[in-house]
């Protein structure tokens, strides 16, 4: 299928869950975190969801990395350039809502891209490739092409597998993994 139909369809599918569906649901996938092959590393990328479009609810994932000791890294957009920049979270750390509704940081300490060795990825849906579908502008491809090219993604969706994403780019970055509440699909 087409991207453009593809997001149509999960943004829909996503709208129809209830708050307990997707809290119940973002626990399983945080759960499913426990068995990758992620856990010698130290730093971690997370998204914060923005609530209103019903994303995975990634604190669960925060509080399994928060109990393992690891650095939790998230992020600030600029929507001039479609990047983001990446800070510590620690108890410190301030967050303000910005128009879009994305939780982000005021303050903290800066980190380098190159530092992150995993990155949770938000999106709407993936193939059985490892292509993904966000939202179509662009800041995790200009973000994940600033990784390392050893850095882990890995991606988060309430859904199972599509069969295929017909227009890919070869600027979209792929996925090492996605994680669902009911199976990791390895990439």
């Amino acid at each position: 299928m087409l991207k453009k139909d593809l997001r149509q369809k999960y943004k829909e599918l996503r709208k129809s869950l209830s708050i307990n569906e997707i809290d119940e649901l973002s626990i399983a996938i945080a759960n499913n975190t426990l068995t990758l092959p992620i856990w010698d590393k130290d730093t971690f990328h997370v998204f914060l969801p923005i609530e209103r479009l019903n994303e995975v609810n990634t604190e669960f994932i925060m509080h399994i990395l928060q109990g393992k000791d690891k650095n939790i890294v998230i992020s600030k957009s600029n929507f001039e350039t479609h990047e983001m920049s990446h800070y510590l979270l620690t108890d410190n750390t301030k967050f303000q809502t910005n128009e879009y509704g994305i939780p982000e940081p005021t303050n903290g300490i800066a980190i380098n891209t190159q530092n992150i060795e995993v990155v949770f990825v938000p999106l709407l849906t993936f193939d059985k490739k490892g292509n993904r579908i966000g939202y179509g502008k662009g800041f995790y491809d200009i973000f994940l092409n600033q990784c390392k090219t050893n850095t882990i993604k890995i991606g988060v969706s309430f859904f199972n597998v599509e069969e295929e994403i017909t227009d890919i780019h070869e600027h979209d970055i792929k996925l090492d993994f996605c994680i669902t509440p009911y199976k990791i699909y390895t990439f």
